[in-house]
């Protein structure tokens, strides 16, 4: 059983596992700056993440070296995501889909029967 306390850094991916979660799905397509995030962000989960909180995202991120800033000549900061954090994803997203797929087993099991719907 997993603990609900994080074990390790690479367990953790903060106060908002979700937004994290985006943030390091999109960055695992490849470098990208702020608005390049959330329009990717936008593109693949339909969530628009506010920019006061991307920036608050990216900062603890990469203070668990999750990932990393790169250097610009503009004035948009690209990030990259590391080994740490391509590890964190992973365990999170391996984790998220173990309950995907409990609580859609248990659903299709009783629960949209008594309601009259199915699901998929």
């Amino acid at each position: 059983m997993r603990s609900v306390e994080p074990t390790s850094p690479v367990q953790s991916l903060g106060k908002n596992p979700g937004i994290a979660a985006l943030i390091l799905s999109s960055l695992a397509g490849g470098d990208k700056h702020g608005y390049a995030l959330v329009k990717d962000v936008e593109a693949f989960a339909d969530v628009h993440i506010a920019p006061g909180t991307l920036y608050e995202a990216l900062a603890r991120l990469e203070s668990q070296n999750f990932i990393e800033a790169l250097e610009s000549d503009d004035r948009r900061r690209p990030y990259r995501l590391t080994a740490m954090g391509a590890a964190a994803l992973t365990d999170h997203l391996a984790s998220q889909q173990r309950v995907v797929s409990t609580g859609l087993r248990r659903l299709k099991a009783g629960w949209s029967d008594s309601v009259g719907w199915s699901v998929a």
